[in-house]
């Protein structure tokens, strides 16, 4: 797969898990790529990864949750950057806990990171989309936004607004060149299983990888202009996990 023009994408997430996968796939693509995340380290070093493809990649340290901040500092990436073709709102947390069980403080921390930082990325990019006339814009949420799972209230909840507010905005800026779409993948093999938010044990082996959705993604934005995926469910093979 290979691009006929050069365009840029903004990730976010991307030092880890879908986020880094997207980040490389697309390099190989030949797509210069904003890596946004909270690790400096990990960071640096996929942009370094990237740059094996002879592509563009720096890395942006922003701490998304702090959702009052995140609108001009995405303004700002791309100020510096150059204007964004793609935005993948990928940056998300995991969380467990019956909702009897759920502070209002982890709800909001969840909802915070996983459903409001992403509103507010859009608002940050979209200005300058709209001016061209075309961007694409793929927000990463999870089947979990499909079906309420117990023990993933919070989570669930916070996925299922986001493909609401891929619906929402798809109907609002289509006449405008712009596309967006929802990824809603199954089980991924990532660090989210380590985070001390979930605690469950699954099968791992029998995830996905990031690497599937990534690939998924890169289809996704390389669509010709006149086609877009609305949604995309993506499942291992031997099902919900």
């Amino acid at each position: 797969m290979s691009v006929t023009q050069k365009r840029r994408a903004l990730i976010t997430g991307a030092s880890s898990g879908i986020g880094k996968a997207t980040a490389l796939a697309f390099a190989k693509a030949g797509i210069d790529v904003a890596l946004v995340s909270r690790s400096v380290e990990k960071l640096e070093a996929v942009a370094v990864a990237a740059r094996h493809a002879e592509v563009t990649a720096k890395a942006y340290t922003v701490d998304l949750a702090n959702v009052a901040q995140v609108q001009e500092s995405m303004s700002a990436i791309a100020r510096d950057f150059g204007d964004i073709d793609i935005l993948v709102n990928n940056a998300g947390m995991g969380y467990t806990a019956t909702l009897s069980e759920t502070s209002l403080a982890d709800w909001q921390q969840v909802i915070d990171l996983n459903l409001t930082s992403v509103f507010q990325c859009i608002l940050g990019i979209l200005p300058s989309m709209r001016d061209r006339g075309h961007g694409t814009i793929i927000n990463v949420a999870s089947v979990a936004g499909k079906q309420a799972f117990a023990s993933w209230g919070a989570y669930s909840v916070s996925k299922a607004g986001l493909i609401s507010l891929s619906q929402a905005l798809a109907q609002e800026e289509r006449a405008r060149g712009i596309r967006v779409t929802a990824i809603c993948p199954g089980a991924v093999n990532t660090e989210l299983w380590d985070t001390e938010t979930v605690r469950v044990k699954l099968d791992r082996a029998s995830m996905l990888t990031p690497e599937i959705v990534a690939q998924s993604i890169l289809h996704t934005a390389l669509l010709p202009q006149q086609a877009v995926v609305d949604e995309l469910i993506i499942m291992p093979s031997k099902g919900v996990l």
